[in-house]
């Protein structure tokens, strides 16, 4: 059981670590033949990103930019409540609100990039040339699918 909730943490703390970097950098849409990258804040070009988006005002990028920053912030505050509940809660419980709080994590996730990918991640909007996903764009995917997993293991885990 103890290997278990470790590894738990470990994941968890990997997903933290790699939304934290998703949201922060600047290469979720690359270009194949100019040496770009667009993030949700700054436009990179030759490795210098003090470029803002030409579409930076715009609402469905207000609202990428808002989900993942509150997914960010449900993941933190899951992993804090399942650290106070692994040290209070009495043997039998189940982590339902550390589980609750992932899957709500794990919702915002999937709403900030659902939007990301219809309005920005197949189009022309960045670059004239053709372009493929970045680093950024598929650590948020695999993001979305860890929290997923992770909440349901909080749903279903019980602390013997």
């Amino acid at each position: 059981m103890l290997v278990l909730l470790a590894s738990i943490f470990v994941v968890h703390n990997a997903c933290l670590i790699m939304l934290f970097v998703s949201t922060i950098a600047n290469v979720w849409v690359v270009s194949d033949h100019v040496n770009a990258s667009v993030g949700l804040w700054r436009n990179c070009t030759g490795g210098d990103c003090s470029g803002g988006l030409s579409y930076g005002d715009q609402d469905a990028l207000k609202a990428v930019q808002a989900f993942m920053i509150l997914s960010i912030i449900f993941s933190v505050i899951s992993l804090v409540v399942f650290v106070f509940q692994l040290f209070t809660m009495e043997k039998g419980n189940r982590f339902f609100l550390s589980g609750a709080t992932m899957l709500v994590c794990w919702l915002c996730i999937l709403v900030g990039v659902s939007i990301y990918t219809h309005h920005y991640a197949n189009s022309s909007v960045h670059f004239e040339t053709s372009t493929h996903h970045g680093y950024c764009f598929i650590l948020t995917w695999i993001c979305f699918c860890f929290s997923l997993v992770i909440g349901i293991l909080y749903l279903v885990l019980r602390k013997k």
